[in-house]
C-alpha cells in the first residue's frame, strides 16, 4: 500500500514538472522562440507551372527553378512540385494553376503564357503568386496585387550587349539571334540583340548582316510582324537544329540563342558544323552546354538573372516583407548583363573594353535599345 501511495506521489511530481516545462515553454514565445506560424512560413509548400521544356531544359525554366531550389538549401523544410504544362497555351497554362492552388503555399510561373493567373490571385488571396516575364492580366480595372510578385525583365539590355558581342566578333559580318515564341520577352531579345548589332556598324565602321530565314517571321502579341528566326516553340529542338544548319548555310558564324529548350537544338546544329561558328547563350551562362570535345562553341551568354530574384521573393515571403507588385528589373539589380567572367567566354580583351563603354552609356540613359513596347526600333533608338 506504502509503495503504491509513493508511486502516485512520484507519478504526480512528474506530471507537475511537465506542465511547468511547457508553460514556461508558452512565456518564451514572446522572447524570440519560433511560434507555429513562424515554423509554418518556413516550411513552404511550392509548386512551379513551367512551359512544356520543363525545369531541366537548362534555360529560362531551370534558371527559375534553381532560384527555389538556392531557397530550399537555407529552408529545408521547405518543399516544391515541379509540374510541366505540356501545350503552352495560355489559357490551359491558367488551368494547370487553377487544379493546384489548393494544395499549395506559393505558385511560381514563368512565362508570359501566365499572365492570366491573377484571377486566380483574386479568388485565393491567402496564396502568393510569383509570375516571370508578364505582368497580370487586368482584373475589373486592377492590374497590381498585393499577393502576386510580378517580374519582367530589361532583356534588350542584355540583348543589346551581346549584339554587339556578335557584331564585334564575327569573321563573315554575318549574325543572327533564334528565338521561340514572339512574347514581349523573347522579341525584346530580338530587339536588343539587332540594336546592338547596328550600334557597332555606326559607330566602329562595320557592316555586319542580320540574318533572317524566310518562313521564320515572328508575330507578336499585338498581331505586328517582328521578323526575325522565331521557332513557335520553346521546346523544339528538331526545329532549332533546322534553324541553326539553315543559318550557317547563309554564313552565319554567329548566333543568339533566345529560345528555350529549342536553342539546345541550334547548339547541336552548330557542333555537327564542320565551319568555325559560335554560339551566345541566351538566359544563363551556357558555357557548359557548348562543349564539343576539347573545343567550346560558347562565344558568351546574355543573363536574365531569375534566380537570384525567385529568392529574393520566396524569402520576402518567409520574413513577412513581400508585396505584390510589377517590377522592370534591370542593370542596377544586378538582373541583366552578359558572361565576361574568366573561363566561361571568347571574348576578347577590345570586344568586352567596348562593351562596358557601351553599358556605362546604357545605364545613364545615353543609350536606350529598342524593345518590343518602348516606340524605339533597332535602326533607330537613343544613341544610335
Amino acid at each position: 500500500m506504502k509503495n503504491t501511495k509513493k508511486l502516485v506521489m512520484i507519478l504526480f511530481v512528474a506530471l507537475m514538472a511537465a506542465v511547468l516545462v511547457a508553460c514556461s515553454n508558452d512565456s518564451g514565445n514572446d522572447n524570440g522562440a519560433n511560434t507555429d506560424s513562424e515554423t509554418e512560413k518556413d516550411g513552404l509548400k511550392i509548386v512551379i507551372i513551367s512551359s512544356p521544356s520543363g525545369v531541366d531544359d537548362r534555360s529560362f525554366n531551370q534558371n527559375n527553378y534553381e532560384g527555389i531550389l538556392s531557397f530550399i538549401e537555407e529552408h529545408p523544410n521547405a518543399t516544391v512540385k515541379d509540374i510541366k504544362e505540356p501545350t503552352g497555351d495560355p489559357a490551359a497554362g491558367v488551368q494547370a494553376v487553377a487544379d493546384v492552388v489548393a494544395d499549395y503555399d506559393v505558385i511560381v510561373t514563368p512565362g508570359f503564357q501566365f499572365a492570366g493567373i491573377s484571377q486566380l490571385a483574386v479568388e485565393n488571396p491567402d496564396k502568393q503568386f510569383i509570375l516571370i516575364d508578364s505582368h497580370p492580366a487586368e482584373v475589373d480595372g486592377q492590374t497590381e496585387f498585393e499577393n502576386v510578385y510580378a517580374m519582367t525583365f530589361a532583356e534588350e539590355e542584355s540583348g543589346f550587349l551581346v549584339g554587339m558581342a556578335a557584331a564585334l566578333e564575327t569573321k563573315t559580318n554575318k549574325v543572327a539571334v533564334v528565338n521561340g515564341i514572339a512574347y514581349p520577352s523573347n522579341v525584346n531579345y530580338q530587339f536588343g540583340f539587332e540594336s546592338g548589332v547596328n550600334y557597332v556598324n555606326k559607330v566602329y565602321g562595320k557592316n555586319v548582316e542580320i540574318v533572317e530565314l524566310a518562313g521564320y517571321a515572328g508575330t507578336d502579341v499585338t498581331g505586328a510582324d517582328v521578323g526575325g528566326n522565331y521557332a513557335g516553340d520553346f521546346a523544339d529542338e528538331p526545329t532549332g537544329k533546322v534553324i541553326g544548319n539553315a543559318l550557317i548555310e547563309q554564313g552565319v558564324d554567329t548566333i543568339f540563342i533566345a529560345a528555350g529548350g529549342t536553342g539546345n537544338g541550334v547548339i547541336t546544329a552548330v557542333k555537327e558544323s564542320d565551319k568555325d561558328v559560335k554560339i551566345i547563350g541566351g538566359d544563363v551562362d551556357q558555357w557548359e552546354d557548348g562543349v564539343n570535345g576539347s573545343e567550346n562553341v560558347i562565344l558568351t551568354s546574355a543573363l536574365k538573372v531569375m534566380d537570384l530574384n525567385v529568392e529574393r521573393s520566396l524569402n520576402a515571403i518567409v520574413d513577412g516583407t513581400f508585396e505584390g507588385a510589377n517590377v522592370l528589373l534591370k542593370a542596377d539589380t544586378d538582373s541583366t548583363g552578359y558572361v565576361k567572367e574568366e573561363g566561361r567566354h571568347q571574348l576578347s580583351e577590345d570586344t568586352i573594353s567596348k562593351i562596358d563603354e557601351a553599358y556605362d552609356l546604357m545605364q545613364s540613359g545615353e543609350v536606350e535599345p529598342a524593345s518590343n513596347f518602348n516606340g524605339h526600333t533597332p535602326e533607330s533608338f537613343p544613341g544610335l
